[in-house]
């Protein structure tokens, strides 16, 4: 994974973010709901925090993966993983923004599409509608420790 070619990141980024802007939402079994993408989690695509963004590499490898979002979703009937947490949300009221501490769930989706193991992040804010929030392509697994990388275990992050 240390050698993958990105001289065509900015190809690869522009043709991941048209894509991301073009999804309708779709429906997923497992929730029996529909997905919806926002531009939040797109930023999240690109950024890791606030004015923190993700390395190109990986980066270029979640916009390449992009394209099996939908296919997942709509194929998931079973949930890898939940995680639930209390997080600052910026919320919309009275015509100005405010931090609003929110509890919030998160959804781990693992498929093998196309030979690649993905992960599939959705996130669901207390009465909120349900998020798509980040695809990591595959990881694997540090010597020291037996830690993943690519995922840090937090997956508001990741």
């Amino acid at each position: 994974m240390t050698n993958l070619d990105i001289e065509n990141f900015d190809e690869v980024k522009l043709k991941g973010e048209e894509l991301y802007k073009s999804l309708e939402p779709t429906y997923c079994p497992y929730f029996k709901e529909r997905i919806h993408f926002n531009t939040e989690a797109l930023e999240h695509l690109k950024f890791k925090r606030r004015n923190v963004a993700r390395p190109r590499q990986d980066q270029y490898m979640r916009f390449k993966l992009l394209k099996v979002i939908v296919q997942i979703l709509n194929d998931s009937k079973t949930v890898q993983g939940i995680w639930e947490t209390k997080e600052f949300q910026k919320v919309r009221k009275h015509s100005r923004t405010e931090l609003i501490l929110q509890s919030i769930t998160y959804y781990e989706f693992i498929a093998v599409v196309e030979n690649v193991r993905v992960k599939i992040i959705i996130k669901k804010t207390e009465g909120g509608p349900y998020l798509f929030w980040s695809i990591i392509p595959f990881w694997g697994v540090s010597k020291d420790g037996g830690k993943r990388r690519l995922y840090s275990g937090n997956l508001g992050e990741d």
